[in-house]
């Protein structure tokens, strides 16, 4: 048969696949996340994601252990406190959850880096991202909080913020306030493109952090829009953003595409509890191989465009890299 192009002649050696490999990943571009709760000698399974685990401070080093024995170097601590307000003070509290956390890791752990989610749904007794105004959330009475959030953060060790709100405007409080603090230096990774999203679920309760009342489609992204990921990831990085989220992943795959092909940022991906959740429910059913499903679904995110992947999975995707399955 008469056929120049062979397709198959780069796919029967896995040396030669590996070598031609169009998508590259590396251990460098992980970063997990951790929870961190008030209490003592806590490590506490959460129900809804099988895996992973509530820390208290005394617990979290002998994590932060095993996530740099994984050879994952970047983490980002999501706090849990032990009481709650309307004012969200907990938050930004110099003896806060993430505060405790941050000097002690940083002491521990130095050779990590630490990234700390800045948004308020965790501390405010009524379970929404900002400041109250009757039933609305004020956006504007919002954006000092975050700033002083932000600000107590760096103060405490944080080398990067993101802040994960969604109200317009607070890149710019945030890095306005930073700079103003001495700590120009800082950057900023912004949840720019985050969709109201039923995947959130599993995360919410391992935060306790679901409102009240109502819901965050007033601030979070609807789901049927790509355009408007255009626009606020625009004006984040005109508010002074440095890198770019966008969240969920798996069902927002053209999204990354079209914000990785517009904007000369790097831009990362939240793999998030409901994505995770779905495959250890599945795996532990025995209907899927687990690790197969987790390399695919991390390659099909690096390729559609993430520079950077934040994952429940870090550690494992670390270890499926090194041996050669993934990279």
């Amino acid at each position: 048969m008469d056929q120049l192009q062979r397709p198959r002649r780069l796919r029967y050696d896995p040396r030669l696949r590996n070598m031609v490999r169009e998508t590259r990943m590396n251990k460098s571009s992980l970063i997990y996340p951790l929870f961190v709760q008030e209490g003592n000698n806590i490590t506490q399974e959460i129900s809804a994601m099988p895996g992973q685990f509530r820390y208290s401070v005394d617990t979290l080093p002998y994590e932060l252990e095993r996530v740099a024995k994984a050879g994952v170097s970047s983490v980002m601590l999501f706090g849990i406190p032990e009481k709650k307000d309307e004012l969200a003070s907990g938050a930004w509290a110099e003896d806060g959850i993430v505060q405790k956390a941050l000097k002690m890791a940083k002491q521990e752990f130095p050779n990590l880096y630490y990234i700390t989610d800045v948004c308020l749904c965790e501390y405010t007794s009524h379970g929404h991202c900002g400041m109250l105004c009757g039933h609305e959330v004020d956006n504007d009475a919002t954006l000092p909080v975050l700033a002083k959030t932000a600000l107590s953060h760096v103060q405490a060790g944080s080398d990067m913020v993101a802040p994960s709100d969604m109200m317009d405007g607070r890149v710019s409080a945030i890095r306005t306030l930073l700079d103003k603090n001495g700590f120009s230096s800082i950057p900023i990774l912004s949840y720019a493109v985050k969709y109201s999203s039923s995947f959130y679920g599993p995360f919410r309760t391992a935060a306790d952090s679901a409102p009240s009342f109502g819901d965050r489609k007033s601030y979070q992204m609807d789901y049927h829009n790509k355009k408007e990921a255009i626009k606020e990831a625009q004006l984040d990085l005109e508010e002074g953003a440095d890198l770019l989220m966008v969240k969920p992943a798996l069902s927002y795959l053209d999204v990354i595409q079209t914000v990785e092909q517009k904007f000369d940022v790097p831009v990362a991906a939240y793999s998030v509890s409901g994505e995770y959740a779905m495959i250890k429910a599945a795996a532990q059913k025995g209907w899927i191989d687990e690790a197969s499903i987790v390399c695919e679904t991390a390659a099909s995110i690096y390729r559609a465009g993430a520079d950077i992947l934040l994952t429940y999975y870090a550690k494992e995707l670390a270890q499926y890299m090194a041996e050669g399955r993934l990279g």
